[in-house]
């Protein structure tokens, strides 16, 4: 996280959003942030659960409404694959960009997992009920815009568009084994379901048993009479 602070870690102009750009040839800043790094705000809530500093949860919770912020400013309500940050340069974004630009070529959407695996990961850790109200209104958007009336959901090809949206012949399934499942755990009324001090998910959702280390105890030495 040290490296990441410093070399990764921006904030957008005007309203200050925390994001995570990319390094280039390693040294060429990108004020490019995908869909797939909303992953992040839920890992850094799970390290915090086990003893990482708090500041990383500063970090993660920021992380998260730029996450949500990415969603609601589309006109769909659902996030982007890929958007660009006005860091006040001007590099990569139009000039007057109010924090963040999506690009034709990135306004689709896969309806993939990762911002809701990390709001499931912050409820769990605070409690914050905001966390299940972004949730709901991405389940709410899914529902609007992705849903095939003859059965299942489909990928959208650009979140920005205000009239009818195109969906694509495809759905995939991430949407059914990790987006509909981390939403079922943020919004399911029993919260002690999966606790994560005794389940781990995989990097596809599966939950895992914790082992426990088991309690060695050594044989008392016992002298013969």
């Amino acid at each position: 996280m040290a490296g990441a602070k410093t070399h990764l870690i921006k904030y957008s102009h005007p309203n200050h959003l925390l994001f995570v750009g990319e390094l280039l040839g390693g040294d060429h800043f990108s004020p490019k942030m995908d869909a797939l790094a909303c992953f992040l705000p839920g890992t850094l809530a799970l390290g915090v659960m086990n003893g990482l500093p708090l500041e990383h949860l500063e970090i993660a919770e920021q992380l998260a409404n730029t996450c949500h912020e990415m969603y609601v400013r589309q006109a769909t309500k659902l996030g982007p694959e890929i958007a660009h940050f006005n860091v006040g340069s001007g590099m990569e974004v139009p000039l007057g960009t109010v924090d963040i630009h999506v690009k034709d070529n990135d306004a689709h959407a896969l309806l993939r997992p990762e911002f809701v695996e990390s709001l499931f990961y912050l409820y769990r850790l605070t409690k914050n009920q905001t966390y299940q109200d972004w949730g709901w209104d991405v389940f709410q958007a899914l529902e609007k815009h992705a849903k095939v009336p003859n059965g299942g959901y489909a990928s959208i090809e650009d979140v920005r568009t205000t009239g009818k949206v195109r969906q694509r012949d495809h759905m995939e399934s991430f949407l059914l084994a990790e987006t509909f499942k981390y939403l079922f755990l943020l919004m399911g009324t029993d919260q002690s379901l999966l606790p994560l001090d005794e389940w781990v998910f995989n990097s596809e959702a599966h939950p895992l048993p914790i082992r426990k280390a088991p309690l060695l105890v050594k044989p008392s030495s016992s002298s013969s009479a």
